[in-house]
């Protein structure tokens, strides 16, 4: 299982344990770094079955129990020992979670392809944070929804409330169970500092110190690309005079790492987007929103002033917002359109069930918008996709969905 720090997948992997299995075998090598020398010597199943066994004063059951290999990554023999595992010992279940796990998957000869399933977990949706804010009745009434007919008003404006709050405690677990139990928005932002704390800290642990300083400058200027107006990434404002080429790799390891989400830009509806994409022209978001608005400082008081979050910092945490949403949902690489000669820009560019999908994403209720009627005229497609703040509608062939429904895409694709 992939994912970033604090995104809860110790917490899943133990909860499944214990209610799927008789007990959980749990072993976190970054903890107990000791682990690490049972896969020294070789890579034989039977033996290192044996002597962890023996190492942690239990017996392990195949089949009953549920072996958990934690922060793994940290263990490059143990990482390369699940092939074996899955050759030699099917009877013994292993599940195994790294927080830098996408970091050291993109080394050359890391890993052995094809024997392991791999899943990503992302921070909360906001289909997560409705049930865990006591509020799946909203998430069920969300998912019933198959036409583009407005829900009543006071469920559109209760939702538009719990999505503020979305965008203000965003959707990391440890802040949202706080937020959602309390309500208190400066324990909470405390909380999603601490996470940040925890992200820089891994910097400093996991890369090479000539990559450090360009880490830090790449994540702590996240905040203010996504304020300017075209939110393209320029690195040159990462640090006066900065090229592309000397940042690229420190880039790399934050996706890598799961913290920053990339969109490319691509001037044409073909297939497949990353045949047309603009690999030197992108945009870069915050792996969650809620964390952005700790990185930028926003204050905590714009909780309850209505609808200024939604356009704070140019609308920042509405794009960063369906950013999250749309690589958590889909779970494949973003893309926005540009026209050729930069006068014309959508925010997404997506494919779905055989379509190129244009998205525009408003921060308010103007539903007008140039760039998708330029869209429109260029290609023609069968549908034209916008969100913003309005309810359902359906407007010719524009669908346009609440900012709180946009996970409701593929359905009116």
């Amino acid at each position: 299982m992939q994912g970033a720090r604090q995104t809860g997948k110790t917490f899943i992997l133990k909860e499944f344990g214990q209610n799927e299995y008789e007990s959980v075998v749990y072993c976190n090598f970054e903890e107990n770094p000791g682990l690490d020398q049972f896969f020294q010597r070789d890579l034989n199943p039977e033996r290192i079955l044996a002597e962890l066994s023996i190492y942690m004063n239990l017996e392990i059951h195949p089949g009953a129990d549920l072996v958990v290999f934690d922060e793994i990554q940290v263990s490059n023999r143990a990482l390369n020992s699940l092939k074996y595992f899955a050759e030699q010992r099917t009877d013994v279940h292993i599940a195994a979670a790294g927080s830098l796990l996408g970091v050291k998957l993109s080394a050359p000869g890391s890993f052995p392809v094809g024997k392991v399933n791999f899943l990503h977990l992302y921070p909360m949706t906001f289909l997560e944070f409705l049930d865990a804010m006591g509020e799946s009745r909203y998430r069920k009434l969300l998912e019933n929804v198959d036409v583009l007919v407005p829900l009543a008003e006071a469920f559109h404006s209760h939702l538009i409330d719990l999505l503020r709050c979305y965008y203000f405690a965003g959707g990391m677990p440890e802040a949202v169970k706080h937020f959602a139990e309390t309500g208190h928005g400066r324990e909470t932002r405390e909380i999603q500092e601490e996470i940040i704390k925890s992200y820089v800290l891994d910097f400093a642990k996991h890369t090479p110190a000539v990559d450090i300083p360009k880490l830090t400058r790449i994540w702590d200027s996240i905040p203010k690309h996504l304020a300017r107006e075209n939110k393209k990434f320029i690195f040159s404002a990462v640090k006066k005079g900065a090229r592309g080429r000397a940042y690229e790799n420190a880039l790399t390891w934050l996706e890598d790492a799961g913290l920053i989400h990339r969109a490319n830009a691509a001037e044409t509806g073909k297939h497949p987007l990353k045949h047309y994409a603009d690999i030197g022209c992108f945009k870069v978001y915050a792996l969650d929103v809620g964390l952005l608005g700790a990185m930028a400082r926003s204050p905590v008081e714009l909780l309850a002033q209505g609808e200024r979050l939604f356009n704070e910092y140019e609308g920042a945490f509405v794009e960063n917002y369906v950013a999250q949403q749309l690589v958590s949902h889909f779970q494949q690489q973003l893309y926005y359109w540009r026209s050729k000669g930069g006068k014309a820009e959508l925010d997404f560019f997506f494919e779905f069930a055989g379509q190129i999908c244009p998205l525009e994403v408003k921060a308010g209720i103007n539903p007008k918008s140039k760039s998708l009627k330029s869209y429109d005229l260029q290609f023609q497609p069968a549908r034209l996709m916008r969100t913003n703040l309005l309810n359902f509608k359906k407007d010719g062939k524009i669908c346009n969905l609440p900012l709180y429904a946009v996970s409701l895409l593929p359905r009116f694709i």
